[in-house]
């Protein structure tokens, strides 16, 4: 998950601010339609580089973009093929054990992350479309909007190394928050599907 988004770092960082946005792009369409790619610590490391409002807000504009697509392009794909019915009843039952079996989920997937792959999800589930765009974007601008300031006070009020000493550490206890916050989740889910009758 690392190698892959610090590749594309590393291939687009030294293009400047376009290149990283571009860096934000792939590494967040990538996270929604392939695997994790840790966007919160790249969303981050990205805007250490710059620290300034106008930045943030363009990283945050990109985010969205990213997801919509993202997702979009796993809703498409999901609705233009043939989904073998014993996966569309895996994930049902999936869904049944959810705190929500609509599109909120996905506002919930932000803190507890247990929907892999939100745009099949959707297409499998027949949620609406638009509810699950809008939800998207409420949950990216809320997050990813979060991180950056709380970066951005970090540079205004500390040192630049002690602000982003501060701003990895808090996106790591972030990631790890959300980690074990989806693996209990995740338990609770298993055994409620063990005590469910067939």
């Amino acid at each position: 998950m690392l190698d892959i988004g610090q590749a594309i770092y590393d291939i687009f960082s030294p293009l400047g601010a376009w290149g990283m946005l571009a860096c934000i792009f792939i590494i967040f369409y990538v996270d929604a339609i392939v695997f994790p790619t840790l966007p919160e610590l790249f969303t981050v490391i990205i805007f250490m580089a710059i620290p300034e409002a106008w930045f943030g807000l363009s990283i945050l504009a990109t985010i969205a973009i990213a997801e919509v697509l993202g997702l979009t392009t796993l809703y498409l794909i999901v609705k233009m093929i043939r989904i073998p019915q014993m996966i569309e009843r895996a994930v049902h039952r999936y869904r049944d054990f959810l705190m929500f079996r609509d599109e909120r989920m996905i506002v919930v997937n932000r803190v507890a992350p247990v929907l892999p792959f939100i745009g099949a999800f959707v297409a499998m589930c027949n949620w609406s479309f638009k509810k699950s765009i809008a939800f998207t974007l409420l949950g990216g601008m809320v997050k990813y909007g979060a991180i950056i300031a709380l970066s951005g006070a970090f540079f205004a009020y500390f040192s630049s190394g002690t602000a982003q000493t501060v701003t990895i550490v808090m996106i790591l206890v972030i990631i790890a928050a959300s980690f074990m916050i989806s693996l209990s989740r995740r338990r609770r889910m298993r055994k409620r599907n063990e005590n469910s009758p067939c």
